[in-house]
């Protein structure tokens, strides 16, 4: 329609944008997407801490969800992030106890398996 064509001119819905301009603009798309799940973060953790006499916290981060209306994948994002943080206070004390993740490998015994191939099977 021609009367529309000075309210929505073409320039501002550019198709194609300049890659260095899209650049940009991702960059600052996943800044901002990082503060927003950081600040829902933090104030999950309030929440849950507020609740804690009332309701343990796996029912008060996902009653803080619900409150909030966190859609789908934005919700699993925070929660997951929520119990990594409240599960920092158990990790610590356990990786004491475990040994070193090198000795936990076992031993690679590709001589032994080379031998074995050479012996005949039987059935």
């Amino acid at each position: 329609m021609p009367m529309f064509e000075n309210l929505f001119p073409d320039s501002l819905f550019a198709k194609k944008l300049p890659p260095a301009f899209d650049r940009r603009l991702r960059l600052a798309q996943a800044r901002a997407e990082e503060a927003l799940v950081r600040t829902h973060v933090e104030s999950a953790l309030t929440f849950v801490d507020t609740l804690a006499e009332e309701l343990p916290f796996d029912r008060a981060i996902d009653s803080y969800i619900r409150v909030m209306g966190i859609a789908e994948p934005l919700a699993s994002t925070i929660v997951t992030r929520v119990l990594v943080v409240l599960g920092q206070d158990l990790l610590p004390a356990r990786r004491a106890v475990q040994p070193n993740p090198d000795e936990m490998r076992p031993r690679l015994r590709l001589a032994d398996a080379s031998d074995r191939s050479k012996t005949p099977r039987r059935a």
